[in-house]
Formats: C-alpha cells, structure tokens, sequence
C-alpha cells in the first residue's frame, strides 16, 4: 500500500513513523540508490585490488583524541565507540594487507542539532601502503566516485526518475584547489576566516558557490596547515602544511585522507606536539617499529555523499532510522 505525502510532514513526525514514511515511493528509491552506491564501491575497490576488513566498533582509545567519542563502560573498563577506524587501518598496513577498505558505522559524540550531522553514520574507509605521495590517493578516490556516479545513472534510472533528479559525472582529474587559496575565496565572500581556521560549514558553502559557478561539482582541497590536522598525518618538511586533503561536493566535505606519517619517531613526535600521550596508543605506535610502508587513505561519509549527489535538503534523509542528539527513538 502506497503513502501520498500532500503537506510537508515536520521530519520528526515522519521518522517516528518510518514504516509508514518508507512506502512512499520517492523515499523508499533514496534507500534503493544507497544499496546500489555500497554495491557500486565494493566493486570499484575490488577491481583495485582491495581486501575488505572489518575492525573494532569498541575501542580503548579514539583515533582523533578530543572530546567527539561516546565513553561506554566495558565491564570493569572505560572504553569508545569508534569514530574511525584510522589506528587499525594503519596498524594493518604492516601486514602485507597492502589495500584494504570498511564500510561500517561510526559515530561521533558532536552536539549538533544541524541538517549535515548525526551522531551515527555510515563510513567508507581505504587505505593503501607503497605510495609515493597523497596524489596517489587522491586518483584511487576519483576513480571509486566516477565509478559509482556514472553505476547510479545507469542502474538507478528508476528511482532517479521517481525522485526528478538527474546525476551530473564531472571530468576527472578533480580540481585542485589550495587551502589558502580557499581562504582567499572565502575572505573575498564576505567570510573574515585567518589562516589556521576551519574554513567551517559556511566557509565550505562559498567555495562551493565559486566553484559551482565554474561548472565544478567535486574538487579537492589540499595543503592544509599542520596544525589544523590530526597527529597521524605527515608534515610536509619544512613548511606549516601537512600531506591531508578534503574532497568537497557541491560545498561540503564528504571526505578526509592524506599521506601518513609512517616513521615511529616523527608519529611518536607529533602525538605528543598534539598533547598525546604515546603510551595510550602502545596497541597502535607497536606496529610502527618493525617497519612501515609509505601509505595513506580516506574517509568518505556514505550518507553525507548520497545528500550531496541527490541534493537533499537534511542527512537524515539518507538515514533510516537516525541518531542525533535529541533522538534515540525509533
């Protein structure tokens, strides 16, 4: 049995009753299109050669340290539910596992009542050793996405015509645009933004606007400072920037990654320029001193990328049944 929608239901409403929301047809394509995306990213990685790995969604330490992780009590032990899968991703680069990818929930403890967050979501990890530079990585990202939009215009010509919506495959390469030079943009948008800042969700929506103006839908941002990424990212010697980058769609980061610090030293280093304490990372620094390959890797927000392409207007939208700070329920 079909449900017609004729108001604009307050999405409360519609989450506590899913069920229902579900029959509508132009709600339920949004979860056909999901399927296929995951489906779609297996194969792109698969066909490059990647192991698909499952790591620990209950963790003694976060991988970014700072306050975004949910403390749960693990018998007699404090411990977390994971917000990346980032320290097991490194340590098994060690293990001749050379490419291996995840695609499971993680979960960040943000206050945010926003329209782009949620307290759980679904993340799609890569990791990849014996690189040269971060460029490498950032192909292996182009390739996966041009794989998956132009497998969704293909196979999701049902649920794209349901939903009015068509699926625009930019060129490749990907634009490459430079912090700084994003800084530039955003300061000549009317956004007072210094260097070191993040460029922030409004930052981000000027770029986009710059960049939409060019016919630019994904294009990456690269060289940013130092000090504005996490320890396990490599400084680019010499210089206040560091080997990370972010992919933005339509002005909004839908993925992080960069090259990573692969030497115990500068990592053990850098934890501790961060406020780190090593010795709460033995599990993870014990697999960097027996020799580590040059690698680096990506996170990409499933949900976050499926809003962008579908231009959706709230990421719950994309979320069955979602979770943020006011919902627990269904």
């Amino acid at each position: 049995m079909g449900v017609i929608d004729k108001v604009n239901v307050e999405m409360d409403t519609r989450l506590n009753n899913r069920f229902m929301d579900l029959r509508k047809p132009e709600v339920k394509a949004i979860f056909e299109l999901k399927s296929m995306m995951i489906d779609l990213i297996s194969e792109a990685v698969h066909q490059n050669g990647f192991t698909q790995v499952f790591t620990p969604k209950i963790s003694a330490a976060g991988a970014e340290g700072g306050a975004e992780l949910f403390k749960i009590k693990y018998f007699d032990k404090d411990a977390f539910l994971s917000q990346s899968p980032q320290l097991y991703k490194q340590i098994l680069m060690s293990t001749g596992l050379d490419r291996i990818f995840e695609i499971a929930p993680a979960f960040r403890a943000e206050q945010s009542n926003t329209n782009r967050h949620v307290t759980e979501f679904i993340s799609f990890d890569g990791e990849m050793s014996w690189i040269q530079n971060e460029e490498e990585v950032m192909g292996m990202i182009e390739e996966i996405i041009d794989h998956v939009l132009n497998g969704l215009m293909e196979r999701g010509k049902k649920q794209l015509e349901i939903l009015g919506k068509e699926i625009n495959v930019p060129a490749r390469p990907y634009p490459i645009l430079t912090y700084s030079e994003c800084l530039k943009i955003v300061n000549d948008g009317g956004l007072p933004l210094k260097n070191g800042d993040d460029l922030g969700t409004e930052g981000e929506k000027i770029v986009g606007d710059y960049m939409g103006a060019q016919g630019k839908d994904l294009y990456f941002i690269a060289e940013y400072p130092e000090e504005a990424k996490p320890f396990y990212i490599m400084e680019k010697d010499g210089t206040e920037f560091a080997f990370a980058f972010d992919l933005d769609y339509k002005g909004q980061e839908i993925s992080s990654g960069g090259q990573r610090e692969h030497r115990y030293d500068r990592l053990v280093a850098r934890m501790q320029k961060k406020g780190l304490n090593p010795d709460d990372f033995e599990f993870y620094l014990d697999a960097f001193k027996y020799g580590m390959p040059p690698h680096g890797g990506w996170g990409i927000g499933i949900e976050r990328m499926l809003v962008k392409m579908l231009d959706l207007p709230n990421i719950r939208e994309a979320i069955l049944f979602p979770r943020d700070p006011s919902r627990l329920s269904p």
